[in-house]
Order: structure tokens, then sequence, then C-alpha cells
């Protein structure tokens, strides 16, 4: 999920979901954890996540980390961040490979096969090309697969989830089934809603990458995760990408 608040939560519950990965864009982790303990209950789960913003605006290639134990800046190299998952143990994951401009290559896929724990080979902002090529892609390498509803808006939550053979009721439980390629099922909808679906979530991103993209970069100041911002104490000043 990018967005949580208490619309998601109810939409999730009736969905049957036990747990949510909350992996909003541009959100120090700490802002992230105390989100996801906010909306935590026994009900239902929401672990914290960093979806990381490697390399420059042209050529974004993100990349999903759980389980991280220190914070980790947008707009740095992909091979910076890949190290940061690998010396911190997170279990890391591939979103959306291969999808417009926002996402990590076959050929990074396959250079990072060792650390990645997952590829998502259905993605409901995706067209059924772009997902046919997501599960060549975790085929061809022999990476377990995952999807979720990677909801941007609220009515997308529920739309897609991976099922698991064995229970999730703690972050670490969900960790040890992506990391050990635990037995599990890729559900989605399709139909009417699915297709409202796509449409609503490809207009979100549209906004993104426009009038978004444009305030971030020249009206709101510097990134809360920005590698040069003074939370994460000039470590990554070296390898901003801009």
């Amino acid at each position: 999920m990018k967005v949580l608040n208490d619309d998601v939560v109810d939409r999730a519950k009736r969905a049957g979901l036990d747990a949510i990965v909350y992996a909003p864009h541009f959100t120090r982790l700490p802002d992230i954890r105390r989100e996801a303990e906010r909306y935590s209950s026994e009900d239902l789960l929401v672990v914290p996540g960093r979806e990381v913003f490697t390399g420059p605006w042209h050529e974004r290639k993100h990349v999903l980390a759980i389980g991280l134990t220190e914070p980790v800046p947008d707009f740095i190299p992909l091979e910076t961040a890949m190290d940061e998952f690998d010396r911190q143990d997170a279990t890391v994951l591939a979103p959306h490979p291969e999808f417009a401009t926002v996402s990590v290559t076959a050929a990074d896929v396959r250079r990072y096969a060792d650390l990645i724990d997952a590829v998502e080979i259905f993605n409901p902002k995706h067209l059924p090309s772009h997902n046919s090529r997501a599960r060549e892609i975790a085929e061809s390498l022999e990476l377990p697969p995952f999807t979720s509803s990677y909801a941007h808006l609220p009515r997308t939550v529920g739309v897609s989830h991976t099922a698991f053979d064995v229970p999730i009721e703690t972050e670490a439980d969900l960790r040890k089934a992506l990391e050990d390629g635990v037995a599990r099922r890729v559900v989605y909808r399709n139909g009417l809603q699915r297709l409202a679906t796509t449409a609503g979530e490809l207009g979100h991103l549209l906004y993104e990458n426009t009038w978004k993209k444009g305030d971030r970069l020249f009206l709101s100041g510097i990134e809360p995760t920005h590698p040069r911002h003074i939370a994460y104490d000039g470590r990554f000043d070296d390898v901003s990408v801009y």
C-alpha cells in the first residue's frame, strides 16, 4: 500500500487480508513505522516497508525492502541500495519489473538474483503484456512470485494479494515466508472492476509524473528521503544522483 487510513484498513479487512505492507513514496522509515503501528491490530497486521527510488528521475528503479534496521534514502544508485539492503539483511522484493521508467530491468533482477527474494508478477497498474513479461522474468530466474494491490488509491485495496500456505501473524512470519520460498498463490480479480482499477491507478501515475513530480522537484524543497537530507547524517552525500 502507498496509502494508509481507516478506509484502507476497512477495505483490507473486508477483502479477508491478514497483513498488508505499508510502503509510501518519499516517506522516512521512522514515520512509516509509526503509522504502521498505529493502524495495526489483532485483525490486521500492518508491516512497514520502504520502496526506494534508485537512480535519477529519468531512469528510476524501484526496489522494495522489508525489515530495514536503518533508513535508506531515495535517489541513490541501485548498487548502493542493494548493498545497504544486504548489509541490513532486509527482505528484498522487485516490484513491477520493466514497467515504464520506474522499474528494475530483467538484467537488474538477474544481477541481484541472490539478493532478491521475490518478483512481482501481477500489478493492478499493469496491462496484460506487462504482467506476462514480469512472470517470464520470475520464471526464467526461478525466483518466487508475489503480488499486492500496490494501492495508491484506497479503492484498489484487495484487488490482488498473495496467499501463503502458512499463517502470517507477525512481520517475521511474512519475511520468512518470502525469503524461504513458501508455497503461495497469486490471487487477483478480473472483469470490469479490474479494468476500472487499472485506469484509476494509471491516471494516478500520470498525476505523479506531471504536476506532483514538478511540485517535488521545484516547489517543495528537499525531499525528506533525499540523500542529502540532514536525517541521513551525510552518509549518502557522495552517492546522491542529483
